[in-house]
């Protein structure tokens, strides 16, 4: 049948032509065919390591003997032969006893009598206090209850135990060492201890300082919306707080020093 006329695209309704099929070359035939050198080594490899994981251990084992059977007793372990005497004659026993021997003495003891002598002697037993706090009976011991009052009846009851004592004496020896040991690094710098007048007065003059100031603080305008207000309020609030801080420090120490002049 002969093609419709058209474009040539079977979705037309027209039939799409055949197409050649490839011709081989001139002058090759399929016996020219690549052959690898290694061919014959990579089959003998492959046929060699196939099927090696089928056998556990060597393939070809020595089979035991029948004769080498599991006889009885023939696992126990075997003392050593023991030695022959010399002719058969054993040797005389020794009349002197070794230095290592201890003769066993033997007492026959009568412990029917040893009791009783020992319960006639002893001292006999106190009787154990008990307290009873139900209808049917129930009791136990009085003194590990914390009724009794054995505790505050001590003779060294409510006295100041002697390790507290002397760790404060221990104390007050090392403050006291402490203190002769600054008062001589103070003389040696040539420092100046205030007297309790020189101290009473400068701390007057302190507190008269703070109240000054306290008051200016106070007298500051609420509104601080310049910078000069500003700067001026930190500068009263950083005066107030070393005046407070030098008090402080003055009244907390009971020894001043200052530099000698």
């Amino acid at each position: 049948m002969a093609p419709l006329p058209g474009n040539g695209f079977p979705g037309n309704g027209q039939q799409e032509p055949a197409r050649p099929r490839p011709q081989p070359l001139r002058g090759q035939s399929s016996a020219e065919r690549f052959i690898s050198k290694l061919r014959a080594f990579v089959k003998h490899e492959a046929e060699k390591n196939k099927s090696q994981w089928k056998t556990m251990g060597p393939a070809k084992v020595a089979v035991p003997s029948p004769n080498d059977f599991l006889q009885k007793h023939s696992k126990e372990p075997k003392l050593a032969p023991r030695k022959k005497e010399q002719d058969g004659k054993k040797l005389p026993a020794l009349s002197v006893p070794r230095r290592t021997y201890r003769p066993v003495i033997r007492i026959k003891k009568n412990f029917i009598s040893r009791n009783a002598l020992a319960v006639i002697r002893g001292v006999p037993k106190k009787p154990r206090h008990f307290c009873v706090d139900s209808r049917q009976g129930d009791k136990y011991l009085l003194e590990p209850s914390g009724l009794v009052p054995k505790y505050i009846k001590k003779k060294d009851y409510g006295v100041t135990p002697k390790y507290v004592t002397q760790r404060n004496e221990e104390i007050k020896r090392e403050e006291e060492e402490y203190e002769a040991s600054v008062v001589e690094q103070l003389k040696k710098r040539a420092l100046k201890q205030l007297s309790d007048e020189e101290k009473t007065s400068l701390l007057q003059g302190l507190k008269k300082n703070w109240e000054e100031t306290n008051r200016e603080f106070q007298c500051l305008p609420v509104l601080t919306d310049t910078r000069y207000k500003k700067m001026h309020k930190a500068k009263v609030e950083m005066k107030l707080k070393q005046l407070e801080h030098d008090i402080e420090a003055l009244e907390k120490h009971k020894w001043v020093y200052i530099a000698n002049e």
